[in-house]
């Protein structure tokens, strides 16, 4: 009996790049290795992705998680699933034709708990200048087979095991729904487990940058959210640890205070990575000091 697949989506008032992703996904070459399915769970109250999901033609379940936070979200989703993997992406993103292929495929040859493809920008546009030389959109590549560390973990392009889940605690903590950070929490949980994360440089999917994502004030606002979300992942950490991980981020932040200047003159991919860590610990400090400049994404 071929094993089965089910991806997961979820999604909040992006009917046309929902859209988007379902078509590439009905559209998956499987090779005859294995059949899959589709969860759509919409965050939005109002069920505003309900016509979307009932123009695909595709063994289809779709759910609503009135509460907006995307850790519920991905929950009911899970919930929603069945068979012998959940893999994950998101309502902006489109996968290529061999995406589930190579996910499948890598997991198979590797034994992993799980497998993490590559996530490729994709403008909408033409995009200013300064936000391709900073490669601000770019993330780390590795060859296929890496096994990761929790750093280099999220949901955007993930096929997991699903006996994982069956496990009660196993599962994203809401805690983090509206900050961001429940993907790389529940990474770091699964691995701290003994589970394995591979790579598989193969298993593409492209994420749309639209024209709001082209902004500085956006990339400012995702480093502070990150900076908060780290800071209360620290919670949990003996006082010691949590200590000197906020005294670092101290250390950090003056010191590019300091190098400030020097940065404004610099490249753009030096200046964009100045802004992406110069806001990240402030945004950790911040929240430290029981601030909120930036509640939630």
């Amino acid at each position: 009996m071929k094993e089965h697949i089910c991806v997961c989506i979820c999604t909040y008032k992006r009917p046309v790049l929902l859209s988007k992703a379902l078509n590439y996904i009905v559209n998956q070459t499987t090779a005859n290795r294995f059949t899959f399915s589709i969860v759509v769970v919409d965050n939005d109250l109002y069920g505003s992705a309900k016509e979307v999901v009932s123009e695909i033609k595709a063994d289809l379940v779709y759910d609503i998680e009135p509460v907006q936070n995307i850790a519920l979200a991905r929950n009911k989703a899970v919930k929603n699933a069945s068979g012998d993997f959940f893999v994950f992406m998101d309502d902006d993103e489109f996968p290529s034709d061999n995406w589930l292929l190579n996910l499948y495929l890598t997991q198979q040859s590797f034994q992993s708990a799980g497998v993490l493809g590559p996530v490729k920008p994709y403008y909408e546009g033409t995009p200013p200048k300064w936000l391709i030389s900073s490669g601000i959109c770019e993330r780390p590549d590795f060859k296929t087979g890496t096994i990761l560390s929790p750093k280099f973990t999220r949901t955007g392009n993930v096929l997991i095991r699903s006996d994982i889940f069956t496990k009660g605690e196993n599962l994203f903590n809401p805690e983090f729904g509206r900050v961001g950070g429940e993907d790389s929490d529940f990474f770091r949980r699964m691995i701290g487990q003994g589970y394995k994360f591979v790579w598989c440089r193969e298993a593409i999917v492209f994420e749309s940058v639209p024209q709001e994502r082209w902004k500085r004030s956006f990339y400012i606002k995702r480093a502070l959210l990150r900076g908060r979300s780290n800071s209360l992942h620290d919670k949990k950490l003996p006082l010691d640890k949590k200590t000197k991980r906020v005294l670092l981020s101290l250390v950090a932040f003056l010191g590019y205070s300091f190098i400030s200047p020097f940065a404004v003159l610099s490249g753009e991919k030096a200046r964009m990575k100045f802004i992406d860590r110069y806001f990240h610990h402030a945004g950790r400090l911040l929240t430290e000091c029981g601030i909120q400049i930036v509640k939630e994404r």
